[in-house]
């Protein structure tokens, strides 16, 4: 087996929490038994997607609320909360409160942009300031303000009988140092690092260039080294990658069957940089966990990150992620290099 620079530290899954509109809190549930599962499975993090006006998570900082009171141990995160649709300062107030219910254990990932389909939902989410709202990295410098413990105000003191505060309230030690950034540009990677961010890259980069290079390894590559070349603590800064990975130790040949056939379909996708945004998307990783190892120690990106947040596919069944996160930790983790975590 290849070996990698940065044998792998930490292990972690990502899900989008997909439910039926119909019978909502059947979908919620299993994502908690879904986390749940991973902390007994030695598991470090377990993180959540982010569906608006979908049948998928709408509001992760409530439900990894929930998952904080089922779970001890492992860390939950958000990857990604759009910001767009998000006042910074009540988010602040909402990502320290969980955080101290959790014991310290949360780690919110974050993204900027317009939200999605914004022309179509702009009167309902900004009916008076639609066409001013600032959806830049402002916003997220904003959030890390408000996280770290500036203030929100010059008002403090005394009222009558209620007590003011002029910083975010409650302040959560170390939440500022647990904040992630979810980007896929060479800016967004130099911006993360220059703020003093952890970087979150996925199964999803820009090409940039049209004259660039196309090779997904290669760009993720680029940014992760432009985000430490920029961030205080250099090589050491933390970067998680999340790219969509599939073992089949223990799967069933049905299960198998079904894997394979989900990852030939997004396959034409990953070919050739997609849209005006020249996105490009990283082969979905179907195979036994050796298989998996191998293709990863080969990957460029791979090689330069020590922790993962694999990502779960979209739309299987319950017991397909069991067997999948099974596999993972007790295959795949060993297989990269990863020494188990002991099950809370």
């Amino acid at each position: 087996m290849p070996s990698t620079p940065r044998p792998l530290r930490r292990l972690g899954f990502l899900t989008i929490g997909l439910f039926d509109g119909a019978d909502p809190g059947k979908g919620h549930e299993s994502t908690l038994e879904i986390i749940e599962l991973g902390e007994r499975l030695g598991f470090d993090s377990a993180w959540v997607r982010h569906r608006h006006l979908q049948y998928g998570i709408s509001s992760p900082v409530a439900v990894l609320a929930a998952a904080s009171q089922r779970t001890s141990r492992i860390e939950l995160g958000t990857a990604v909360i759009p910001l767009g649709w998000e006042n910074p300062l009540r988010l602040a107030e909402d990502l320290a409160t969980v955080d101290i219910l959790s014991g310290g254990r949360l780690n919110p990932g974050v993204s900027v942009g317009p939200p999605m389909h914004y022309e179509q939902v702009k009167e309902a989410l900004y009916p008076d300031t639609a066409d001013s709202e600032d959806f830049g990295y402002e916003r997220v410098r904003r959030l890390l303000d408000f996280v770290r413990g500036k203030p929100a105000t010059d008002f403090s003191g005394v009222e009558g009988i209620e007590v003011f505060s002029d910083r975010v309230q409650p302040q959560s030690p170390g939440l500022g140092q647990r904040l992630w950034y979810g980007g896929g540009s060479l800016g967004s990677a130099r911006w993360a690092g220059e703020h003093g961010m952890n970087f979150l890259t996925s199964s999803v980069v820009r090409a940039g260039d049209p004259d660039g290079p196309t090779d997904f390894a290669e760009i993720q590559l680029s940014h992760i080294r432009e985000f430490r070349a920029h961030h205080p603590d250099g090589d050491a800064a933390r970067v998680s990658q999340g790219l969509v990975v599939i073992p089949t130790d223990s799967a069933t040949p049905e299960q198998r069957a079904k894997y394979e056939a989900y990852a030939a379909g997004r396959l034409p996708r990953t070919t050739a940089p997609q849209g005006p945004g020249r996105l490009l998307f990283a082969p979905d990783l179907v195979g036994t966990s050796a298989e998996l190892a191998e293709r990863l120690h080969a990957h460029a990106g791979f090689r330069e990150v020590d922790e993962v947040a694999f990502a779960l596919p979209f739309t299987f069944e319950h017991e397909d992620y069991v067997q999948i996160l099974t596999d993972m930790a007790t295959h795949l983790g060993p297989a990269l290099g990863r020494r188990p975590t002991a099950a809370a």
